[in-house]
């Protein structure tokens, strides 16, 4: 029995799914120019949502001539469209593999034909995962880091705020881990389906609870920072903010509670806390510095869950073809 080399099939899965490789390559090539065009319109951009003045001094410009600068829409509806995009990748590439990579081959037939002619089921599917990950991983890769480049200093009334769901994902490596998820998810719903369009149904239904279920609880993938007094009252624009409290003369935690929340010293607090029988206001949130921790573990969980994926994908292949 003849058998074909790595790259042959290599050679084989990039032939097959060709369509997918340009709509891949149109893709990336159409997020690069969009975003290095939004680089060379930055300065323009904060320059629009600068400080001004009517009429104009030495340090602002005139109001007007501000106003008159669109570059600053321009580059947040861009930003905010590819980070969206990047952000929920996952679901169109779980709905191709479990489609097109896997259930359309074995509904068809096409996967039993190499299966007796050149290739083992092990060995088809090692291909049919390793060649996608590989352009997956390093697209997505390179589509991150123009994202981030072309943020330059982040400026969240631009861009938005680092932990806003769309910005979070496609700023870290967070968003390849979403995309091998979503290949290996898609991946072992075309074999336990067999067929294409439920499979299709199956690896979209699967990464959509799965990214609604990270959006809802990413918060809790990380240790949250409290905080009392009146800094509980004066969060900065960085942190996302979970919970307010406050602590009753009793010595009850309340969460939940934005008492005092309006006032503007501390003799506000002060007298605020003893019209109220509180002793302490409390918030609990995530500081700017906790972007890291979050984005590896979501990360790691995510390649994780990838990585189970396969694992179940292999031996349900060999459990059916053995």
């Amino acid at each position: 029995m003849s058998t074909l080399p790595v790259r042959g099939l290599s050679w084989t899965v990039l032939r097959l799914h060709r369509s997918a490789v340009v709509l891949w390559g149109g893709a990336l090539l159409a997020a690069t120019v969009a975003l290095i065009w939004m680089y060379a319109i930055g300065d323009d951009a904060r320059a629009g949502i600068g400080a001004c003045a009517t009429p104009a001094t030495d340090g602002l410009p005139l109001c007007s001539a501000v106003d008159a600068i669109t570059a600053d829409t321009i580059y947040a509806d861009t930003i905010t469209f590819v980070s969206t995009a990047v952000s929920y990748l996952m679901l169109p590439v779980a709905a191709w593999a479990g489609g097109a990579l896997t259930g359309r081959e074995l509904e068809t037939g096409t996967a039993h034909l190499d299966w007796t002619q050149s290739v083992t089921p092990a060995r088809w599917l090692a291909a049919r995962l390793t060649v996608p990950a590989a352009l997956l991983a390093s697209g997505t890769t390179a589509a991150v880091l123009l994202n981030v480049w072309a943020r330059q200093d982040g400026n969240p009334n631009l861009v938005g705020d680092w932990y806003d769901a769309d910005v979070f994902v496609s700023t870290g490596p967070a968003a390849v881990a979403h995309v091998l998820a979503g290949l290996a998810l898609g991946a072992l719903a075309g074999l336990l389906t067999r067929k294409t369009l439920p499979a299709v149904g199956l690896a979209l239904a699967a990464t959509l609870v799965l990214h609604n279920a990270l959006d809802w609880y990413r918060t809790s993938l990380w240790p949250t920072v409290t905080t009392t007094g009146r800094a509980a009252l004066d969060l900065p624009r960085s942190a996302l903010d979970l919970e307010h409290g406050v602590v009753t003369t009793t010595g009850k935690r309340i969460g939940n509670n934005m008492a005092c929340v309006d006032s503007d010293s501390l003799a506000d607090v002060q007298r605020c806390k003893s019209s109220s029988n509180l002793t302490d206001l409390w918030a609990t949130y995530h500081p700017r510095s906790h972007f890291w921790p979050l984005q590896f573990m979501e990360t790691g969980l995510l390649l994780a869950l990838a990585a189970a994926a396969t694992a179940a994908a292999f031996w349900l292949l060999h459990r059916r073809t053995a």
